[in-house]
């Protein structure tokens, strides 16, 4: 599905006149046309379903010699999202990405690039690691899949509690991840204090 910009142009121009304000005035003139090509940048992910950015992501190299105890990670990855429940900003957040590779590996930029296609969404961060976690098993072959977000939500920084110090820290483990206490003390290592 298409984002609709001339929906969209519609809809912030109402916005603007409900808020009290005048769209026609000068510094206004413009917005609504703004925000529509903003929102198809920042909403580019809800064009595509987990299995086709799967799909667009899945060039991988065969990797032989990898055996069970091979992790890849690929941590602090920088994405931003947009909360479904009041379209706030949530923001300053770092991704890790970790996978037993099953044979094959894939470049490490789609990983970035999954992440951030899966970010341009209204989302939850929850699911916005299950939706990575669900991508790269599909794009590597692996069923073993660890995804770590920390993140800021505007939604409690700049409204409501405004706690501007709260961070939310999500964790979706698949496969060995959620299995192997082992690899879990390996990869929670990792990330904290570099590998080991």
């Amino acid at each position: 599905m298409a984002i609709d910009k001339d929906a969209i142009k519609e809809h912030i121009k109402g916005i603007l006149i409900a808020l009290g304000d005048d769209p026609e005035r000068e510094g206004l003139k413009d917005t609504p046309d703004r925000v529509a090509r903003m929102y198809e940048e920042v909403f580019e992910g809800m064009n595509y379903t987990n299995d086709e950015i799967a799909a667009m992501f899945d060039k991988s190299f065969e990797q032989p010699g990898c055996d069970s105890s091979d992790m890849v990670l690929v941590k602090d990855i920088e994405v931003f999202s947009y909360c479904e429940h009041h379209m706030a900003l949530m923001y300053d957040m770092k991704v890790s990405v970790a996978y037993i590779p099953n044979g094959k590996v894939i470049g490490l930029s789609k990983i970035a690039r999954i992440a951030d296609m899966v970010a341009k969404r209204l989302q939850l961060q929850e699911r916005i690691g299950s939706d990575i976690a669900y991508i790269m098993s599909k794009a590597t072959g692996s069923s073993d899949v660890a995804v770590v977000i920390e993140g800021s939500h505007s939604c409690m920084t700049a409204r409501g509690i405004k706690n501007n110090s709260s961070k939310t820290i999500t964790t979706t483990l698949k496969g060995k991840f959620e299995t192997d206490i082992a690899l879990q003390n390996r990869l929670f290592m990792s990330l904290n204090h570099g590998v080991k």
